[in-house]
């Protein structure tokens, strides 16, 4: 007993060891390639400002219709992520009391969401199979 108990205790601790050193390597690599997984909440510095980037419109829903399903599910995780990295960066601006510098994007972002969420619906409505229609609906209430 006393003999397993020394040989789970070693093989524990040699594991310990092996897991911090994979640890430590890990977090060796974050340091080095400087990538924070939080990075993508936030706009990236654009230099002066008198070099203000012109931004898109946003989509027509004569436009989504004649895109397939896979690549208006991209699409909305896109504008999903764009629209969690516009409210994060109004939020950080709003607590220093500093002015959002462009905030004529969200509606935009909004807009475009709708309208997917919009053409997805009629696509189920038309699906024949009710089955199918039904759980295309569950998938886009979803959404």
């Amino acid at each position: 007993m006393f003999m397993t108990r020394f040989i789970g205790r070693s093989f524990l601790a040699t594991a310990a060891k092996s897991e911090s050193s994979a640890a430590t390597a890990a977090a060796a690599s974050t340091a080095t390639s400087g990538h924070n997984p939080l990075e993508q909440f936030f706009e990236t510095d654009r230099g002066p400002a008198d070099q203000k980037p012109v931004y898109g419109r946003s989509w027509k829903a004569s436009e989504l219709r004649l895109k397939s399903w896979d690549d208006l599910q991209k699409l909305w995780y896109v504008l999903l992520k764009e629209k969690n990295m516009l409210m994060t960066q109004r939020q950080m601006l709003h607590a220093q009391n500093l002015q959002f510098p462009n905030p004529e994007r969200i509606p935009k972002v909004r807009k475009s969401m709708c309208r997917i969420k919009h053409v997805l619906t009629e696509r189920a409505i038309e699906e024949p199979d009710l089955r199918r229609s039904a759980e295309m609906k569950r998938m886009i209430n979803a959404l």
